[in-house]
C-alpha cells in the first residue's frame, strides 16, 4: 500500500509538508525565520551575534557618524575637502591597493610554492609568513626604517642608484607589504591545497601549455580566494599607522597618512576635523569593500561556488 506524500511525512515523523501562504504566494521572510531548524538555539546564537556586534561595531560606528553629523553640513564639508585631509586620503588609499595588489602576486607565488613543493627549511619558511601577525607594528617600522634608511643595510646600497624608499611613499608602500602578506598567504593557501594535481596533469595531456594551465585552470578556482586575500590586505593597510610612521617621514602634503593625520587632530583638539576625517575614510573604505564583495560574489556564482 502507499501512502499519500503528506501521511507518509507524518508517520516518519518527518513534520509537516510546507503549507502555501494563504494568498497562494510566499510566505513573508519573518516568518521563514520560525521554521525549525535541525541545529538548535538558532534564536539564543543570532542574539547573542547581533548583540556583540552591535557593541563592537555598529555602535560605536554610529556614534562616529552622529558626532560627525553634528558639526553641520557646511562645516563637514568645508572639513572634507580640505586639501591636506584630502592629499593624505589619496597618500593613504593609494598605498594601500599598491601593496594589496602586490601581495595578490608574490602572496599568491608563495602560496603556491608552500604547498606544491618540500624542501628544507620549508616549516620555517611557513611559520615566517605569520610573523607580522606577531610582530609589534612599530617594531617592524623601526626594522624596515632601518634596513631602508639612506644608511641602512640596503638603503645604503640603493642610494648610488638615486633609488629612496625610506621617508617616501615607497617606503609607505613597502610597510603596507610586510603587514599584509599574511592575510594574502593564509586565504589562498588552503584552497590552493584542494586543488587536484590531476587538474593538472589533464590539461598537459590535452595539449594545454603552462601558461595556459594557470590562468585557464587553476585561476578561476582561485579567483574567489584572491579576492578575499586582496580585501583583507587591503582592509588592514588602510587604517595602518604602527609600521608606517617611522618609515614614511611624515611630511604634509608629501607622506603624511590619514591614520597619522587623525592622531594629529586628537592632540590639537581639533575633534571636529578628526571625527570627519574618520567619517569620510569609512565611507572610503566600505564602498571599495562593498565592490569587492560584489565582484566576489558574483565570480563564485561565475564558477559555481555557491551564492
Amino acid at each position: 500500500m502507499v501512502l499519500p506524500m503528506a501521511e507518509l511525512t507524518t508517520k516518519t515523523g518527518g513534520g509537516k509538508p510546507d503549507q502555501p501562504h494563504k494568498s497562494g504566494k510566499k510566505p513573508p521572510f519573518w516568518q521563514a525565520w520560525r521554521k525549525p531548524s535541525i541545529l538548535p538555539g538558532f534564536g539564543l546564537t543570532l542574539g547573542f551575534s547581533v548583540a556583540y556586534l552591535s557593541l563592537l561595531i555598529l555602535i560605536p560606528l554610529m556614534v562616529l557618524m552622529l558626532h560627525a553629523v553634528g558639526v553641520g553640513p557646511a562645516r563637514f564639508w568645508q572639513l572634507a575637502t580640505d586639501p591636506r585631509l584630502a592629499h593624505a586620503l589619496q597618500v593613504s588609499f593609494f598605498s594601500a591597493i599598491l601593496a594589496a595588489l602586490i601581495n595578490v602576486v608574490f602572496g599568491g607565488i608563495v602560496a603556491w610554492v608552500l604547498v606544491r613543493y618540500r624542501f628544507p627549511g620549508r616549516r620555517l619558511v611557513d611559520a615566517m609568513v605569520d610573523l607580522p601577525f606577531a610582530l609589534p607594528t612599530a617594531v617592524a617600522g623601526i626594522a624596515l626604517t632601518a634596513l631602508y634608511a639612506p644608511k641602512g643595510w640596503i638603503g645604503a646600497w640603493l642610494m648610488p642608484l638615486d633609488i629612496r624608499i625610506a621617508f617616501t611613499q615607497a617606503g609607505i608602500v613597502v610597510a603596507l607589504v610586510f603587514i599584509g602578506l599574511p592575510f594574502v598567504v593564509r586565504t589562498i593557501q588552503p584552497v590552493i591545497e584542494e586543488i587536484s594535481r590531476e587538474q593538472e596533469e589533464a590539461a598537459a595531456t590535452l595539449g594545454a601549455s603552462r601558461f595556459q594551465t594557470v590562468f585557464r585552470v587553476l585561476l578561476p578556482g582561485l579567483q574567489p580566494a584572491i579576492l578575499t586575500g586582496f580585501s583583507l590586505a587591503f582592509a588592514r593597510a588602510v587604517g595602518e599607522y604602527g609600521s608606517v610612521i617611522f618609515i614614511a617621514g611624515n611630511r604634509p602634503y608629501s607622506t603624511e597618512i590619514a591614520p597619522l593625520l587623525i592622531f594629529i587632530k586628537l592632540e590639537e583638539f581639533d575633534y571636529s576635523a578628526a571625527t570627519v576625517l574618520a567619517t569620510v575614510m569609512m565611507l572610503i573604505s566600505f564602498v571599495m569593500l562593498l565592490i569587492v564583495n560584489l565582484i566576489q560574489t558574483r565570480t563564485r556564482r561565475r564558477y559555481g561556488y555557491g551564492s
